[in-house]
């Protein structure tokens, strides 16, 4: 049989010989928009996420004081999670890898953060009128590596028995040497309970300051973040979800990256971001080229699903 017979005999190429009927096409998009937009607003009611206010570092300062002063003086040290992190923050690490893939060594420093400067040292210079604040900070710099360590760890050891205050305003912890730590964490507790320390950290060249970046790490340091999201259910093991602005329905399509979250040896790797991402792309890369994955492509010939839609045009057919 010659290819000319072959296609004359096909179906798929046969000229339609049958009658035809009109066919409204805007009435049956306006009908199908009618239902997606009923079925928006219902589920936009049943599943919408709270709309919570933003957490701010002032916010965490009057509310958990001691919190954030522990928080403040691994910071000083360099012993918070920001400043063993790596890149792009830090070269404390080498970061996340896949293998022989370290992205984030390999596209390095970017967002440069000193927490000893940029969330302690420099917020206390910023303040004014306060010389004894002042002379505090220029001791602590003035002392050498070895002191300013016997001072954060004495400190940080005491602030496990801190005390906050009847009104939230200051931190008491036991007698010890801890140099002018209480006197810098004081001036720098109040600083941020004003709103000051949020002001500092947005600071930048840019006319807009829209870069979260370091009152978002800073509150990551400390136990705030953590709270708000188990408050939530929005912790790893919870599997939570939420949209962080407005009361619409939340990300849903996140289901398929947080789900690698919960099973090993995803849940216990160091390397899990990277791990997820790698799966999430190679995943990504098959639907794309499914058209040319054999096997994968012909599904829609084993299930016919076209034969139901086009039912009453085979039945005229006789096929």
């Amino acid at each position: 049989m010659s290819r000319r017979e072959r296609l004359a005999n096909d179906e798929r190429y046969r000229e339609w010989k049958g009658a035809y009927r009109p066919y409204d096409l805007v009435k049956e998009a306006s009908i199908a928009l009618g239902v997606v937009l009923a079925l928006v607003l219902l589920l936009t009611v049943v599943f919408s996420s709270p709309d919570e206010k933003p957490s701010t570092v002032q916010s965490w300062a009057r509310t958990d004081p001691v919190d954030f002063v522990t928080t403040a003086t691994t910071e000083l040290d360099g012993s918070s999670d920001t400043g063993g992190y790596g890149p792009p923050y830090n070269h404390a690490s080498d970061g996340q890898h896949l293998l022989f893939i370290y992205l984030q060594k390999w596209l390095g420093v970017s967002h440069p953060i000193d927490t000893a400067q940029d969330f302690v040292l420099a917020p206390l210079r910023s303040i004014t009128g306060q010389p004894a604040l002042q002379a505090a900070v220029t001791a602590y710099e003035s002392a050498s590596p070895d002191q300013q360590t016997k001072w954060t760890a004495a400190y940080e050891n005491a602030l496990a028995k801190a005390n906050a205050s009847a009104n939230n305003t200051a931190v008491s912890v036991p007698a010890g040497a801890y140099g002018p730590l209480p006197t810098m964490m004081a001036g720098l507790l109040g600083f941020a309970q004003s709103g000051g320390l949020d002001g500092a950290l947005l600071t930048s060249k840019q006319f807009y300051q829209t870069d979260y970046t370091k009152p978002l790490m800073l509150m990551a340091d400390g136990g705030l973040l953590a709270d708000r999201a188990q408050a939530e259910h929005l912790l790893g093991s919870q599997w939570g979800m939420m949209n962080e602005t407005g009361s619409y329905p939340g990300q849903v399509w996140l289901w398929l990256y947080t789900f690698w979250y919960q099973i090993k040896p995803f849940s216990t790797s160091a390397n899990a971001d990277i791990l997820v991402m790698a799966i999430m792309g190679v995943l990504s890369l098959a639907l794309v080229l499914i058209p040319f994955i054999p096997g994968i492509r012909d599904i829609p010939r084993w299930v016919p699903v076209y034969r139901l839609i086009w039912r009453e045009h085979y039945r005229s057919q006789g096929t």
